[in-house]
This record gives C-alpha cells, structure tokens and sequence, in this order.
C-alpha cells in the first residue's frame, strides 16, 4: 500500500577534500535522530555532532514545527528519548538506506568517476557490473587513490556475468562456494548457472577475496539456530535474495538437495536486493533469519552462524589483459598493500596467490 508522502524528497551532492565517513546519504535531521537516541541527551548529542546546544535545539524545533508532531520527549530526570513518529522516522531512514546501499554506491562512482576524469589527465576507467560487496567498494576507493577509476553497477553474480557476456561492461564481479564447502551437487548447480549466464564470453578470471556466509540473526541467536535444516517449518520468518544473486542460487540449490520446498519456508517469497538490506531485515525485526555475509552482520552488532566460503572473482576481457587499465588492476589485487587491507575485515582474507584462469575453465572446475 502506497502511503501519501507530505513532504518531497531532493537529493545533493558536495566536493570535498576529506575522506567520506560512510556510504551512507546524510540528512542532517536523521543524522540529530540517531545522534540523541544513541546518546540520550540533546547536550550530548551535539557534543558528538561538534555543534553547539542551541543549534541542535533549534533545528528539532524547526523540524518538528514543519511536521507538526514532536520529535524527541524527556522528563525531568530521564533521558531524552525519541517519540513514537520520531522513532519511525530513524526506523523508515534506516530501511531506505540499506535497501539503497548498491543504488547509492553506484551513483556516486559515477560522480566520483566523472569529475576524476575531469581532473586527472592520467586516470584509468574501468566500467563494470558486479555481485554487490563491501570489500569491492572498498578497493574501489583503494584503487581510485592509485589513478584507477573503477565504474561499477551492481546486480546478481549472473547479472554481472550476463551483462559482460552481452558487451555492456568491461569487468564482472561473481562469486560461488569455494571446494569442499557445500555438496558437490550444490556446487556443481551453482557452476551451471554462472556458466549459462558466461555462454560465449571469453574472458580472464581474477581472484579477489574468500569471504564467510552464513545465517544472520539476532544477537545472541537466541533461536538457536544451526543450518538452514533448523529454518524450515513455517516457524521463522526468512529474508531471501533477489533472483540472480548466487546466495540465492545456493539457497535454491540446498533446499532440493534437502527435501524442502519453497512453501515450508516461511518468508521464501520475501526479497531484499543486497546482503546488508538482509541484514536491516533481521536488525529491524522484520525477519528472523537469512543467507548473507558476516561482514554484515558483524557490522549491525548481529549473531552469525557460519554455513561456507565461497571465493570471489572478477572476470576482465582476455583480449584486453595488457591494456594499462587491466593492468594496473592486476598489479593492485596482487599488491601487499591491498591483502593487508583485505585481511583485516572481519570475514574476508585475501584470495590465495593462485594465478588468474581462464573463465570457462575456472566455471568448469566443479
């Protein structure tokens, strides 16, 4: 159901010297919301923020005579609290936010990439499409400081590789389960369908990280969950993934191999786009369980239980290895620099030092 919206919605953008603090779009109401729940205190909320008392005052005021409703509530001797319209205010900001994550990091690569080819004479683009990731965007920023601009859209694994394969990006981010870490079927399935969505392609793939995926849910796991086994039943509400993402193929793939059909598990037919909008799901209650990344779990203060790694590739024309922008690239994965940095996220370490593959080869290997 579509809800009237009394107020409308503009986007801006800055340029700025500073390195950004998240990947997050910023309104500086959302921003005084979070910034008095987590605190308790206007006093102390503008301390965080590095305003002044009567700033933060006044804009609450302001908001609050522009909406008509109050915002924040205490008593004498109590915290300040958020009220209930407040309250879904932060909740509906945050919902849209992870939702967005992939949207927003691509738009503001094209910025990023637009303006740094404005002013760098020596910059190297690549465009591509890739299975959203953390670490990904991470190194794009790695990379972007070395002078080479990667332009990245996101979508499934076979979105990336199908969309390579039809000429419409240079490079392909896609993942499936390492050996040895689900059935042979399972991942003989999820090969097949990656192969399909590749038919004709030929191209190189690079190693990029092994990252853990397993079942987020709520701190502590108080529902003790074990395996995708202990979901099904109609008991726990489940977040699925997008048709296209390989989570979800692994999902699909596991539950023939297990026996269980789509309407014992409830919420099958629930979606959200990327692994940190599946993680909001569980964080906002909206959903017991799911598939995604530790990576995101761990940042949203979530339980996590481990289920398998999977590796993650990024594909690049064969015929274009030596091109200087393919080449940078290769030289930034390989560098010391870079496994560091991937080394020290929580549920990531560096791809091994195996050599790059043929595509169809590495597709082949189940």
């Amino acid at each position: 159901m579509t809800h009237p919206l009394p107020h409308r919605v503009e986007l801006s953008y800055s340029l700025t010297k500073e390195p950004r603090s998240s990947e997050l779009v910023h309104h500086p109401l959302f921003q005084l919301l979070d910034a008095v729940e987590r605190r308790g205190s206007i006093s102390a909320a503008a301390r965080s923020l590095g305003l002044s008392y009567r700033h933060v005052w006044g804009e609450l005021k302001r908001w609050e005579e522009d909406f008509g409703r109050l915002l924040i509530v205490w008593e004498k001797g109590q915290k300040a609290r958020l009220t209930g319209f407040g309250a879904k205010l932060l909740w509906a900001e945050r919902q849209a936010q992870s939702r967005l994550a992939p949207q927003i990091a691509a738009l503001r690569a094209d910025l990023e990439t637009a303006f740094g080819l404005a002013f760098d004479d020596a910059a190297h683009v690549l465009s591509g499409t890739a299975s959203h990731d953390e670490a990904l965007a991470l190194f794009r920023g790695f990379a972007q400081t070395r002078g080479l601009y990667l332009e990245l859209r996101f979508g499934g694994s076979q979105v990336a590789l199908g969309a390579m394969a039809e000429g419409r990006s240079e490079i392909a981010g896609f993942h499936f389960p390492s050996s040895g870490q689900l059935t042979e079927g399972i991942r003989s399935e999820i090969l097949r369908a990656l192969r399909e969505s590749a038919s004709g392609l030929l191209a190189t793939a690079l190693p990029f990280a092994t990252r853990q995926v397993g079942l987020v849910v709520e701190h502590g796991n108080p529902l003790r969950l074990r395996g995708l086994e202990d979901v099904v039943g109609g008991q726990y509400r489940f977040v699925n993934r997008s048709p296209g993402a390989a989570t979800r193929l692994v999902l699909d793939a596991s539950m023939a191999e297990l026996g269980i059909r789509r309407e014992q598990l409830r919420g099958y037919g629930y979606e959200e786009p990327s692994h940190e909008a599946v993680a909001e799901a569980v964080r906002s209650g909206r959903a017991d369980v799911g598939l995604a990344l530790e990576s995101v779990a761990s940042s949203r203060g979530l339980g996590f239980v481990p289920l398998y790694l999977e590796d993650y590739w990024v594909a690049v024309h064969s015929d274009g290895l030596n091109a200087p922008g393919l080449t940078l690239l290769q030289d930034l994965l390989a560098s010391d620099a870079w496994r560091a940095t991937m080394d020290a996220l929580v549920g990531y370490r560096a791809a091994s030092a195996a050599a790059p593959m043929r595509l169809a080869d590495l597709l082949a290997s189940a």
